[in-house]
């Protein structure tokens, strides 16, 4: 992108060539030829040098230099006398220029926009009062006020309920609504009432102000590539030299030397590159990919390999509860009710976790009273009237008496390496928490997509044990897996796929960046990652979505494609216009103004590689999404329920196993059955007329039957029970319904899951 001084310089040759052709122009009549011939030849001499100045600079740099010929024309028709001509191809080379300025800031003002919503003061509460501060003198713990149409000013949890308006960070049209005591980041929109905040960060150290960072950083760095230019250069300025000569040979007339080199000069080549270029970097910009060079921007359409590391690129990188072992006679939100509310009093990194799971159960929390918390190994304290403890086994064990289960439930966290907390009350243990740090919801279609796009290696680097990791790697498709990786492993990895072709890198963390540098495109999760990760890599997501890569990817191979089709339609334009000039079809002058119009035509050509390539449609929004996923982590409770019922089902007592058996069938019929058939009958028929196509929704409807299937199977079997419980034989069908349920349950959930999240994918 051009500098306000080139700007400023580009807009002053164009003033100067029309100011001198026109002036030359009035004098003529006036019979001043001479006078005239002067001003022209005056006119030229800025744009000469210039020429001479970006010829030079090639030189030195041993590049092919596309300003060569531009040079040529212009020297030759001062040597000839040829002012007007020379006027003319002065005046159509700044005309050029100052086009592909236009171009270059209409392309930029998306990579500009965030720049220009940076808020400059906040509202503080201080001595009794809301007052106007500088934006600098925000520190974490600062009860803020945002009011209607400010920008938040740093990344907080909110105090009351807020609509927020966070398409700059998101690209998401409509406002959100956010409830209180959810974290937010700095930089979306206050779209309703006056809410407050409390501010976990500095203004400096924000989201946003990271965000704003990079951009600066990339504006500061970014020129539009010129090595395709270069290239067809390499071809473009031979052949011209080669037909100049030929028409010098056959004529033995300088003018028509001159009416080559005028139709050759290689405007098109010149502008038409850079404009895509940085036209397909603005695309980008506005799905929320920074792309920090048209240099990178090249390499991404040209890549054929893609290395991603593991925990938060592919996974959120941060742990989520996955499932609630309890023991006999006691409900898994029991046991979430006593870990999160103990969890409260508790620093550890699962804590959190733990907290959030229960409120987006909407389980209302009890205050801990004389908490002791041991470092690393647990909490214990008061619950109700209760003495819980909640932490690792060995912590819990020694306070209370180990379930039967136990053992089996820690086999299960070293198989899938994952995360448990244990919970007792009262000394009895009562139940565990299972944490994994699960898979985006976006991740499998992400990859998915970039195999269709023709990354035919894909490989996922991870620091986990190689069972883990190669679990994760059949699930998600992918062709190789690196586990047990360190940074320095990562980064041999890198370079030797380098040697058979161009290399992504995608990372979040710090130990990812010398991967990114070493990679022939680094893409770093800007939204939540490490700054030293975004730092080293070429492109930046700043949007938490890893989809957005392959939109860039596609965006990428368009401005190319469009930047080829432009010097290609210029320069064959070119050599028709050259050829005509050889036989002494085309004057000097008249070629100059078919120069001008090649020249318009190419540019207008790579202008459309500013058009964001269209996604696959909103069908819903990211409101209706986020319900949808409510009303699954409701159910959530419920599933585990039928699994663990399925598991203690030939340990119960026969009157105690039809009791729970018969509860458990009342909540299924309550609870679960009502939201599948409302989305069968209401949700999936409507998503079917927005997706179109042959009924797309047939096999998720498929999947719902199954459910009613079985749960009509359980209702009946359980019906029929005698009063002293199953038999034997009962108990193993029942075992066998309800493992299916649970199954196919947890399955469905995800595809859900996984579908509303695609189809509210800001596009």
């Amino acid at each position: 992108m051009a500098s306000i001084f080139t700007s400023k310089l580009n807009l002053a040759l164009l003033v100067v060539a029309i100011g001198s052709l026109l002036a030359g122009v009035a004098s003529y009549p006036l019979h001043h030829g001479a006078l005239a011939r002067q001003l022209w030849g005056i006119g030229v001499l800025p744009m000469l040098g210039i020429l001479l100045y970006d010829t030079a600079g090639s030189l030195l740099q041993r590049k092919a230099g596309v300003d060569f010929l531009a040079l040529l024309s212009i020297l030759l028709a001062l040597f000839l006398g040829e002012m007007l001509t020379a006027s003319v191809i002065s005046l159509m080379l700044a005309s050029g220029r100052a086009l592909e300025d236009y171009a270059s800031s209409q392309a930029q003002r998306e990579m500009s926009a965030l720049l220009q919503h940076a808020p400059r003061f906040a509202h503080r509460f201080q001595d009794g009062e809301w007052r106007k501060i500088d934006i600098k003198e925000i520190a974490p713990g600062n009860r803020l006020l945002v009011r209607n149409g400010e920008v938040v000013p740093a990344d907080g949890n909110l105090l009351t309920p807020a609509q927020l308006d966070e398409s700059a960070l998101t690209g998401e049209p409509l406002p959100i609504g956010r409830a209180a005591g959810e974290a937010i980041a700095s930089g979306a929109l206050n779209a309703g009432q006056p809410f407050e905040l409390l501010a976990t960060s500095s203004s400096e150290h924000s989201t946003f102000a990271g965000i704003l960072r990079l951009m600066h950083s990339a504006q500061q760095q970014q020129s539009p590539s010129a090595r395709l230019a270069d290239r067809y250069a390499l071809l473009f300025i031979p052949l011209t030299l080669f037909i100049a000569l030929f028409a010098w040979l056959v004529s033995n007339d300088l003018n028509r030397v001159l009416a080559v080199l005028v139709v050759a000069t290689p405007c098109p080549l010149i502008l038409a590159v850079p404009v895509a270029i940085v036209s397909g970097m603005s695309s980008c910009a506005k799905r929320g990919v920074l792309v920090k060079s048209g240099a990178a921007l090249e390499r991404l359409a040209q890549a054929n390999s893609l290395f991603f590391d593991k925990t938060g690129t592919l996974t959120g990188g941060h742990a989520r509860l996955a499932v609630i072992q309890v023991s006999s006679g006691i409900k898994p939100d029991n046991v979430l009710w006593l870990a999160a509310s103990l969890e409260q009093a508790c620093n550890h990194v699962l804590a959190e976790s733990i907290v959030t799971a229960a409120r987006e159960r909407a389980i209302a929390l009890a205050l801990p009273h004389s908490a002791e918390e041991a470092p690393g190994a647990g909490i214990s304290g008061d619950i109700a009237g209760h003495r819980v403890a909640v932490g690792s086994y060995d912590f819990v064990s020694s306070q209370a008496i180990p379930a039967p289960w136990s053992p089996l439930f820690l086999q299960r966290l070293a198989y899938e390496g994952a995360s448990g907390v244990f919970v007792s009350m009262d000394g009895v243990m009562v139940g565990a928490l299972q944490l994994v740090d699960k898979l985006r919801l976006d991740t499998p279609r992400a990859l998915r997509r970039l195999a269709l796009a023709g990354l035919g290696h894909i490989v996922m680097l991870t620091g986990d044990r190689k069972d883990i990791a190669g679990t994760l790697g059949n699930q998600l498709g992918v062709s190789e897996v690196l586990a047990e990786q360190t940074p320095a492993d990562k980064l041999t990895a890198i370079r030797r796929a380098r040697e058979s072709g161009i290399v992504v890198m995608v990372g979040d963390g710090v130990n990812d960046a010398p991967a990114l540098a070493a990679a022939d495109v680094g893409v770093a999760m800007g939204a939540r990652g490490a700054a030293a990760a975004a730092e080293a890599a070429d492109v930046v997501l700043l949007v938490d979505r890893l989809d957005r890569l392959v939109e860039a990817l596609h965006m990428a191979r368009r401005a190319r494609r469009i930047a080829a089709q432009s010097v290609i339609l210029g320069m064959g334009l070119s050599i028709a216009a050259m050829l005509a000039a050889a036989t002494g079809n085309l004057t000097p002058i008249a070629g100059a103004l078919l120069q001008e119009i090649i020249d318009v035509a190419a540019i207008l050509n790579a202008l459309r590689a500013r058009r964001v390539v269209p996604g696959n449609g909103s069908h819903m929004t990211a409101q209706d999404a986020e319900q949808l996923s409510a009303e699954h982590r409701e159910l959530e409770s419920l599933l585990s329920e039928v699994s663990q019922l399925a598991d203690r089902l030939p340990d119960l007592a026969g009157p105690q196993a039809v009791k729970e058996l018969g509860a458990l069938s009342q909540s299924l019929s309550e609870h679960l059955l009502p939201h599948e058939q409302q989305e069968d009958h209401e949700l999936y028929p409507e998503l079917a007329r927005q997706l179109g196509g042959d009924d797309p929704m047939a096999a998720m409807s498929g999947t719902h039957r199954e459910i009613f299937r079985i749960t009509r199977l359980l209702d009946r079997m359980i019906g029929d029970l005698p009063a002293d419980g199953p038999s034997p034989p009962a108990v193993q069908e029942l075992q066998r319904l309800l493992y299916g349920l649970d199954a196919i349950l947890h399955l469905h959930f995800a595809q859900e899951e996984e579908l509303y999240h695609s189809l509210s994918a800001p596009t």
